[in-house]
């Protein structure tokens, strides 16, 4: 969407503030903090990636509108990882464009980037280190001070249990107080965009449940905008947007109830497996690779 007249549009360069009224698509001037709020989280236009010659992703396209709960739902070997591999720049991205808060992570990494919050499939906590160590580590190199980083640690966990546990070692946690910490860690520096990837694999149903309520209260109390991947439709709630990914392309993107509808599907679940010949996401762990 070009909002600002050279078709760019920045969260916070001034450089690049319009000297000129800026318009809507219908003619409506509307101020900076407006046109700033219509720039999506994060946009993905045509992106492809391969393999050799196996084909990860496909053309792929879809937006996260600011301060939405957006679930990335497909099979394990959707894609869905190899999308977050490319979000992250580890790896690169040859074909087609990804953008963050409207700045091009080809063009603009560092500016993208540090808008970017990540909690990745696999555990990357230190074990060794206590928690609080693990959190401020994380924020001196996002160039928090100590003191702001202690700050953001009481406020992130207030009422929490493991507010008091902050001095013992990581390795002493359960799986689920783990991530908990994972995703703690990936608010410290107040990123706009937060990217989850599987978040709640492995984990009994008490804790998924749990991780979900804690991250969309995160969502709702900072106006942060989350990327949840799943394969899991019980994760997903009515008010969410969702993107089906299957075999690398998308098959639909918008509103739970838009996608059910579109589907003439009495639920999620349903619309689902018309879209991609499934029962269940889950069904597809069973034959795939994850990506």
């Amino acid at each position: 969407m070009d909002v600002f007249s050279d078709g760019w549009v920045g969260e916070t360069d001034k450089e690049k503030t319009p000297t000129k009224p800026t318009m809507s698509g219908d003619g409506r001037r509307i101020d900076l903090s407006e046109a700033r709020a219509l720039v999506p989280a994060l946009a993905v236009d045509g992106v492809s990636h391969s393999y050799g010659s196996r084909k990860a992703l496909d053309d792929v396209s879809f937006t996260v509108p600011q301060g939405s709960f957006t679930a990335l739902l497909g099979p394990n070997g959707a894609g869905k990882s190899t999308l977050f591999s490319l979000v992250t720049r580890l790896f690169n991205t040859r074909h087609g464009e990804i953008r963050i808060l409207g700045y091009p992570l080809q063009g603009r990494p560092t500016e993208a980037l540090r808008r970017l919050g990540v909690v990745f499939q696999a555990r990357t906590l230190d074990l060794d280190l206590s928690i609080r160590q693990n959190l401020t580590y994380h924020a001196a190199l996002h160039g928090m001070k100590r003191g702001d980083a202690d700050k953001r640690i009481g406020e992130i966990l207030a009422g929490s249990e493991l507010a008091e546990r902050l001095g013992e070692k990581a390795r002493n946690l359960s799986g689920g107080q783990l991530r908990r910490i994972e995703i703690v860690r990936a608010f410290m520096h107040r990123p706009r965009l937060i990217l989850l990837d599987e978040p709640t694999t492995g984990l009994d149903i008490r804790s998924r449940a749990e991780i979900v309520a804690e991250v969309r209260r995160l969502v709702r109390d900072e106006a942060v905008s989350v990327l949840w991947a799943t394969h899991l439709i019980d994760e997903i709630d009515a008010s969410d947007r969702v993107v089906v990914l299957h075999h690398g392309k998308v098959l639909a993107e918008g509103a739970v109830s838009d996608v059910t509808e579109a589907e003439n599907a009495q639920s999620i679940r349903e619309a689902f497996s018309r879209l991609t010949g499934l029962a269940r996401p889950s069904e597809a762990a069973e034959t795939e690779t994850v990506l």
